[in-house]
């Protein structure tokens, strides 16, 4: 049973790699002007000098500075939030915590706002000491205070509750909103307009500068995280199960807290606020794979990745010429699967 499991497993991971792979070539292609699959890949072989084709200046530039960035960006943001979301959910034990929804989101937020609004003033040394790192490494933070707030609160001698947690984080969100409120009334016109589509979400603002600097962060992240797959199956059976395997419980729980706010931080620091891709997609992952984290957590990065690029997709090309923000998507996607997952546990007796 267990050798079918893993077979199961194995080729899910295979296929989700693959389709992966074909939608991010197709996103390339996707936008206001469109190119097939075939003028992507020459582009793409044709700079890496594995093919020698003729390609018109202008497809090069569309689709080395804005379309790869922004794809890249898609895959690196989905994995984080999904890999995260997981990672939480298996510290909390309830499928119900999302980074959202617990304010880790909310918090790397209100820094990245912060660090937005006062960057040219009270910040500027930072600025100028970390440069493009500010951003992330303030988001980090953010998304590490707000955490060990929620978990602090949500946590006692009997364990942690779950109706704590989300009411914790949804005062830690009430809390960040409105100090992005006040930081968006200081802001002048021209950093007003990009906080308004920011806050929604967005991929469009992905470059290549910013997208390695919070590459490093969110790769670093995401790999450190799979390492604690075993310790996230012992956790599965409680805390007390788990120090008898011989778990350090506290420490498991701190580092995996702080490698998800530095995730999540990163994401959110370049992407804004897109929510729900921590629930939905380590919820799927578990429904069909089960709760093993040794194939829950890559599975959610690579459906998450592939998520996102969709939803990216999607929010080019349902209003184009416009585009629409990819956080809405994900809303209107993730809002009803929420409300479906708390009716279904309220049903067991889970909430």
């Amino acid at each position: 049973m267990n050798l079918a499991r893993e077979n199961r497993a194995s080729l899910s991971l295979g296929a989700l790699s693959v389709l992966l792979l074909i939608t991010l070539i197709a996103s390339v292609g996707v936008g206001p002007m469109s190119l097939s699959m075939q003028e992507s890949l020459q582009v793409a072989l044709s700079r890496l000098g594995m093919v020698d084709v003729s390609v018109p200046t202008h497809v090069v530039t569309v689709v080395e500075s804005i379309r790869i960035p922004r794809t890249l960006l898609g895959l690196l943001v989905g994995a984080a939030l999904a890999v995260s979301g997981a990672a939480i959910q298996g510290i909390f034990r309830n499928p119900l915590a999302d980074p959202g929804l617990i304010g880790v989101s909310g918090g790397a937020a209100f820094a990245a706002v912060a660090s937005i609004v006062l960057g040219g003033s009270l910040l500027k040394p930072l600025h100028d000491l970390l440069g493009v790192y500010s951003l992330p490494l303030m988001a980090f933070l953010g998304g590490l205070i707000s955490t060990l707030v929620v978990a602090r609160v949500a946590t006692s001698r009997f364990g942690t509750s779950i109706t704590t947690m989300l009411l914790a984080g949804i005062a830690i969100n009430i809390v960040t909103q409105a100090g992005i409120g006040i930081f968006t009334y200081m802001a002048d016109d021209a950093m007003l307009r990009t906080l308004t589509f920011w806050q929604m979400g967005s991929l469009g603002g992905a470059t290549w500068s910013t997208l390695l600097a919070a590459a490093t962060m969110i790769i670093a992240s995401v790999l450190l995280i799979l390492r604690y797959a075993k310790p996230l199956n012992a956790l599965l059976l409680g805390e007390s199960e788990a120090r008898h395997l011989g778990v350090d419980v506290a420490r498991v729980k701190l580092r995996v807290i702080v490698l998800s706010a530095l995730g999540v931080g990163a994401a959110v620091s370049l992407s804004g606020m897109i929510g729900f891709v921590g629930l939905v997609v380590p919820h799927i992952v578990r429904m069909t794979l089960g709760p093993d984290h040794r194939y829950l957590l890559p599975a959610s990065a690579l459906l998450g990745g592939l998520f996102l690029v969709l939803a990216d997709m999607a929010a080019r090309t349902l209003i184009a010429p416009a585009e629409l923000p990819i956080g809405l998507i994900t809303s209107i996607i993730g809002g009803p699967f929420f409300i479906a997952l708390i009716v279904i546990r309220a049903r067991k007796g889970g909430i």
